[in-house]
């Protein structure tokens, strides 16, 4: 799915997410003085140094335009709230799938609870029948009042399982930004919520002069909350001389297993692809059976791999040999809910290719096709809550994601594991009556918190390679 441009006159603006990239831009050139009806808000200067990208490391000016607001640090959001938006998001995200996965199956990576929040972000700012579609795309089901204030509760709730975590083991970062045209007239309530219940104000940029180094900047601020993982999220084209606005969410995740595969047993083996071909990759083994949640369905096995502290897990899904589609297209909220609530603990080894994944999508004829067609046309589109005007857009949509996993857990970004060969995948101890999980089919991974089981990363691998 590739972004197309137009160089007519109008304003677009790139909502960005490590992960996603969006932009919403203006009908006109209109004059950026601000008018009686807007409240431009105090500049001060950014909280952290900006490097330069590509140069000797010098600081680079900048200003970060802000709310008189803070971050509500313990937002009024009950925890049926989190629970409603959890799965709320999660709806969404099989939407997303459904849509990303298309009719040639492929490896897939993205993170839907990071669209859901640029997404959200925008939605702030949304009126009328854009904000209408939004939400039902969204599938955001609580009201405005409620909605932000449960994503600020759930942000947080997720960024803490980091903080008792050593950070060797277990790292969730996730980081918002604004960059918005210097001069341009943002309605101080846009920017008010976005303080209290995203925790960002605005970097200051001149697009309109400076678009390409308005690019780069933004791309290195990417880079610096991803560890480097993500470095070109928005490629050339993307920001233009009539963007005004990009909003930014970002993710980084990195998490050990709570028992690591044993290398001893890593080895190679043949994966065999949907189409009966095979390929060799490098398999790992936890060498033991565990105890650990699992379930035998119909047409599908599915176990619960902890990350160290237990809080997040990855679950993998492993249709039967040719149940591959039918299992993909029962794949639901509803059906993960249920796969969720009927596994048992059982004494399992999984054996699992390492793989390693990168996906970049653009998101715009995808959300358009799922009903949320005003708010990337510059004719219908109503985001009079950011500016007081009917002039921005959504222009474009980018998403960006990455995932590798091996014998000591996941990164979600691009991450290099050691080649190594063992003689066998079993320990010779495991117990007859024990289930030996052999994954070297196509599957399906879904990577969750397990307290409101709100989906940070999901795919699916149909070759290692």
């Amino acid at each position: 799915m590739m972004i197309k441009f137009t160089e007519k006159n109008k304003t677009v603006a790139i909502l960005a997410l490590t992960l996603l990239a969006i932009g919403l831009g203006c009908v006109s050139q209109t004059n950026l003085t601000p008018t009686k009806s807007t409240t431009f808000p105090t500049k001060t200067n950014i909280p952290k140094t900006i490097k330069e990208p590509g140069g000797a490391g010098t600081p680079i000016a900048a200003d970060m335009a802000v709310s008189n607001k803070s971050r509500q640090t313990s937002p009024q959001a009950p925890d049926a709230d989190l629970k409603i938006l959890a799965g709320d998001n999660n709806a969404f995200a099989l939407d997303l799938y459904h849509a990303f996965s298309g009719k040639t199956p492929q490896n897939l990576v993205f993170s839907p609870y990071s669209i859901s929040q640029a997404l959200a972000m925008t939605y702030a700012g949304a009126n009328g029948k854009t904000a209408s579609q939004m939400a039902q795309v969204l599938h955001f089901t609580l009201p405005s009042q409620r909605l932000h204030p449960a994503f600020n509760a759930l942000d947080l709730s997720l960024q803490n399982l980091s903080t008792a975590a050593n950070p060797d083991q277990f790292q969730l970062k996730i980081a918002n930004s604004l960059w918005g045209q210097t001069g341009y007239p943002y309605l101080s309530p846009f920017l008010d919520l976005l303080a209290e219940n995203y925790g960002t104000g605005m970097y200051l940029t001149d697009y309109s002069k400076a678009s390409e180094s308005s690019r780069q900047t933004i791309n290195q601020w990417v880079s610096q909350q991803t560890e480097n993982k993500i470095n070109d999220l928005l490629a050339q084209g993307v920001i233009t001389p009539n963007t005004r606005l990009t909003l930014v969410n970002a993710i980084y995740f990195y998490a050990h297993w709570d028992t690591l595969f044993n290398p001893n047993y890593t080895h190679q083996d043949y994966f065999t692809r949907l189409d009966g071909s095979k390929t060799s990759a490098s398999f790992m083994s936890l060498g033991k059976a565990l105890t650990m949640p699992y379930i035998h369905g119909a047409d599908y096995q599915a176990v619960e791999l902890p990350y160290k502290g237990d809080q997040v897990v990855m679950t993998l899904i492993v249709p039967d040999s040719g149940h591959f589609s039918n299992v993909q297209k029962s794949i639901s909220v509803l059906w993960l809910n249920d796969c969720w609530a009927q596994m048992q603990d059982k004494k399992v080894n999984v054996v699992l290719p390492k793989f390693k994944f990168e996906t970049s999508l653009g998101l715009n004829e995808v959300l358009a096709g799922m009903g949320m067609s005003d708010a990337i046309n510059n004719a219908a589109a109503d985001f009079s809550g950011m500016d007081g005007n009917r002039d921005l857009y959504i222009g474009a949509v980018v998403h960006k994601a990455l995932i590798a996993v091996d014998e000591d857990g996941t990164q979600a970004a691009a991450a290099s594991a050691p080649e190594m060969q063992g003689t066998t995948a079993v320990d010779p101890s495991i117990k007859t009556d024990d289930i030996n999980l052999i994954i070297d089919r196509p599957f399906f991974f879904v990577i969750h918190d397990t307290q409101n089981h709100s989906i940070l990363f999901m795919g699916q691998g149909v070759d290692p390679h």
